[in-house]
């Protein structure tokens, strides 16, 4: 079991929990994730990544976004819960070394996996800059976490009720024109990873990419979450989550997004309105 020593809500549908797990706290790596199965009356496999770990106090912080059945019973836990069960670290940690320059690009709850790639970025003696943005004020997360990173840290709102009016692109666009850029580190929804990756490819700049697909087992087993990168089918959940987003088949990847959300829709709304788990 792995209790739960503090919740905080960063916005009407995004929490954070800090989590007793220290073995996991000790193996992980900046860019991995775990498999979490709240228990109980569910027992729904959610992976979420790593967002940031303490090993002297042998936690590791869980940053979710509140979409669907298992994420919305997971929200309703609260301090000195117990969850049942965390399986991790997995996945393959982000290549860290010395680049130069790197740009990293966080949108909406894609701040939260892009903080440690970043602090281990800028620990490997980069010069980082950081671009973050969500459709409003209200849902831009880990601001002052990611100025300790880069005090000059440029925030962008769809809606233009804080920092620039606009989308991520458009910043990141102004980065790549000054030509020294060695790296682009890009996590968000999908559509926002595939047209950061446009932008880089305009410049010609290498750019690494987080892919949130489908997963169930995480450890390659099940294939629900393959995607085909260079041509190649991968596992995001053993070969990744990061690939090179010039790679990516982004269509193809956003059309197998797709394939239960009806039912999860479904489900979630039935859950919200009368309490059942559809399982």
């Amino acid at each position: 079991m792995y209790r739960i020593v503090r919740k905080e809500q960063f916005s009407q549908d995004v929490f954070m929990f800090e989590v007793e797990a220290p073995m996991i706290a000790r193996e992980r790596r900046a860019g991995q994730f775990v498999i979490v199965q709240k228990g109980g009356d569910f027992n729904e496999r959610i992976p979420l990544t790593i967002a940031d770990a303490d090993t002297e106090k042998g936690t590791i912080s869980l940053v979710f976004q509140r979409v669907g059945t298992g994420t919305y019973l997971l929200a309703q836990m609260e301090e000195g819960d117990e969850i049942a069960n965390i399986l991790g670290p997995l996945g393959s940690p982000t290549h860290i070394e010395k680049f130069g320059r790197v740009v990293c690009v966080g949108g909406g709850i894609g701040v939260a996996p892009l903080y440690p790639i970043a602090k281990a970025m800028k620990e490997a003696g980069n010069d980082v800059s950081v671009i973050i943005g969500a459709r409003t004020k209200e849902l831009i997360i880990e601001e002052d976490m990611m100025r300790t990173i880069d005090p000059d840290l440029t925030i962008v709102t769809d809606d233009g009720s804080y920092g620039m009016k606009g989308v991520v692109t458009e910043p990141l666009k102004a980065e790549l024109e000054k030509g020294d850029v060695d790296l682009v580190v890009a996590i968000g929804p999908a559509v926002m990873m595939k047209f950061c990756t446009k932008t880089a490819e305009a410049f010609d700049t290498p750019i690494v990419v987080s892919l949130n697909t489908i997963m169930i087992d995480g450890t390659g087993m099940c294939g629900g979450c393959r995607v085909v990168v260079g041509g190649e089918t991968k596992f995001v959940c053993v070969d990744g989550p990061e690939f090179d987003g010039h790679l990516v088949d982004w269509d193809n990847m956003m059309m197998r997004q797709r394939t239960y959300k009806a039912q999860e829709a479904e489900s979630y709304h039935r859950c919200r309105a009368t309490g059942e788990v559809v399982r």
